[in-house]
């Protein structure tokens, strides 16, 4: 029976469209279906049958026998995995009573697999292949590991899962390597390397040459079948070794940051620093070889040296803290250079995380407005087809992305300005503090864009306001002592004058942009009675007027013109009345003078006194 293949094939199907507890549902079902065949289910109200170990004999007469070990087997599995995932999203953690509940099932689990695996080994009465003898060892051997990782086990939860991984890596070179290797990949990989780490066994150390090791002290008996089914195994974790010697001895023995040079004393470091350099030197080339990666697949080509860089910090924790357990001081010379490599490192890997960001984002950083899929491929010889418009709420979950992306530099940028002797370096710290701003303005941008789809432009053109600010502050600073031929290189922490400049010219006329639209928005708010267009009248009478609907082209003009009043403006033609002279004016102004003269003389006469009589008559 194809043991391995039937195990992953029903976690799978039951994983697809259910979670641990549906799976074991589902195996409950078919462990009563599967005791019926057998004619060994407890009938109602009949007479229990107690469960018998299965024996060589009974796998011999029905192979059904296997599946019921395995489907019981499976279900405690189910039922451990289905508790510890409730328990994951308890604040407090997991209890001591969940933990040990969690550990029994898996135990019993493993109990089963084992005495399948003890009758499978009498092949001589199961009738069981040695492939399938194997395969029920490293079932085993994989669910006795998982009880061990719960319990914390670290030693013997390493031995547990190299047993299972030599075993599957064997027989991924005989036959039906796909499932054995995704198994590998996906389960038994990561919990060696943890348990590995927790065991405080170097990170330098391939995940193979660990699992030799183990499994080497394990049992010389399933070694010997190991070896019977596929020597190249072991030999092949043997060079692997005098690889990683290698490697050692080719180590560089220092290393530089900010000008100052520091000798590497552990091997560790030194192996992982070399590694660092050569993934970097990888990265570099499969970045400039092809020039039309998306950026889902640059950030994919950031996975070695991060993974590099990760080793590299691990190694000089492990170290710093064997000497505190030593006892040595803070001002041994030992431990100022494991502090300042310490420092190092660590800005290695979050400047390699930024760099990966940066891709994510887009071109120049996102500055450019691309909603374009970034994991789409275009096929040789499609045709270039212009872009459907997409929704406006599609448009705004692609630019919460970016601003995740951003938000996520940011925490990286104050994460090293928190690494030992940053705060004492003035340069370094304006330079990050310079780089916290660059990287809020294009945060700002991108929210501001997002504002203006949904139609808020007053939140947007705030928002580009604070953008550009942030980004006349940052400039200086970036643009100070950098030269703009560093695009070549992957992109990392550092910010050039090329991005500072690109940025800056957006955010300007993203700013006259957002102006506008917020001074369209007030005028529309602030008229009352809008006109509307009048087809029936002459085009030339409403330009102001946008026509909605469609245009008369023979009603553009008046033709033949005729004379209509016009707007002449008469308050300019009054006030040049006082200052033009005309002839007919001149006359006038003339005549009203002499009367005027007459007028006077006459009143002048007439107000004369003149003398008369006692009765008013006569006089002298």
């Amino acid at each position: 029976m194809d043991i391995t293949k039937f195990v992953v094939s029903s976690r799978d199907k039951a994983l697809l469209y259910g979670d641990y507890a549906t799976y074991r549902s589902q195996l409950a079902g078919k462990l009563l279906n599967s005791r019926r065949k057998l004619n060994i289910a407890t009938k109602n109200r009949g007479k229990f049958h107690p469960k018998l170990q299965v024996t060589a004999e009974q796998i011999a007469q029905d192979n059904e026998y296997i599946r019921l070990q395995l489907l019981a087997a499976e279900r405690t599995w189910a039922h451990a995995m289905a508790m510890k995932a409730t328990h994951s999203a308890d604040t407090k953690g997991m209890t001591g009573k969940a933990r040990s509940h969690i550990v029994s099932r898996l135990e019993k689990g493993s109990q089963i697999a084992h005495k399948l695996a003890d009758a499978l080994s009498e092949s001589a009465v199961s009738g069981a292949s040695p492939t399938d003898i194997l395969e029920a060892r490293a079932y085993a051997a994989l669910l006795r590991g998982a009880a061990q990782f719960e319990k914390q086990s670290w030693e013997a939860c390493l031995k547990s899962y190299s047993v299972a991984r030599v075993i599957y890596s064997a027989l991924a070179t005989a036959a039906k390597g796909d499932i054995f290797s995704d198994l590998l990949s996906e389960t038994i990989d990561p919990s060696i390397r943890y348990a590995a780490y927790q065991a405080k066994i170097p990170r330098t150390q391939p995940i193979a040459t660990i699992s030799r090791q183990a499994f080497l002290n394990a049992d010389a008996e399933l070694v010997e079948d190991i070896k019977t089914l596929n020597p190249n195994v072991l030999k092949q974790d043997v060079q692997d070794d005098k690889q990683a010697v290698s490697e050692t001895e080719s180590a560089p023995a220092t290393l530089t940051w900010r000008g100052r040079e520091v000798k590497i004393e552990d091997a560790a470091i030194a192996v992982a620093w070399a590694a660092v350099l050569a993934a970097k030197a990888r990265l570099a080339e499969n970045l400039s070889s092809s020039s039309s990666l998306q950026p889902k697949d640059k950030a994919a080509a950031y996975d070695d040296i991060l993974t590099a860089s990760q080793d590299a910090v691990d190694a000089t924790k492990q170290a710093i803290d064997e000497l505190k357990s030593e006892g040595v001081t803070q001002s041994d010379p030992r431990m100022q250079s494991l502090q300042i490599t310490r420092t190092a490192v660590n800005y290695e890997l979050v400047s390699w995380r930024i760099g990966r960001n940066r891709v994510l984002v887009g071109e120049d950083d996102g500055v450019r407005l691309d909603f374009s899929e970034t994991s789409r491929r275009k096929k040789s010889g499609e045709s270039m087809t212009a872009d459907k418009q997409e929704a406006p709420g599609r448009l705004i979950a692609k630019l919460k992305e970016k601003v995740v992306l951003y938000d996520g530099t940011l925490q990286s940028i104050e994460a090293i300005t928190e690494l030992p002797g940053v705060a004492n370096d003035q340069e370094l710290s304006s330079r990050l503090e310079a780089t916290t701003e660059y990287f809020t303005a294009l945060k700002c941008l991108a929210i501001s864009r997002s504002h203006s789809i949904a139609g808020n432009d007053v939140n947007a053109l705030a928002l580009v306001s604070h953008a550009l600010d942030e980004c006349k502050e940052a400039g200086p600073v970036l643009s100070a002592g950098d030269a703009d031929d560093s695009s070549s290189s992957p992109r990392n922490i550092l910010v050039t004058k090329k991005d500072v400049r690109s940025l800056f010219e957006l955010l300007n006329g993203e700013l006259q942009r957002a102006r506008a639209l917020v001074e369209i928005h007030n005028l529309e708010k602030s008229s009352t009675a809008p006109q509307t267009f009048d087809p029936s009248k002459p085009l030339i009478s409403q330009l102001s007027n946008y026509p909605s609907g469609a245009v008369n082209l023979e009603n553009i003009v008046v033709y033949p013109p005729r004379v209509d009043f016009i707007p002449v403006k008469p308050l300019f033609l009054d006030v040049a009345w006082n200052y033009i002279d005309y002839p007919d004016k001149r006359v006038q102004a003339s005549a009203n003078e002499a009367s005027q003269t007459q007028e006077k003389a006459a009143a002048a006469e007439e107000s004369k006194p003149q003398r008369r009589g006692w009765f008013g008559f006569g006089g002298r």
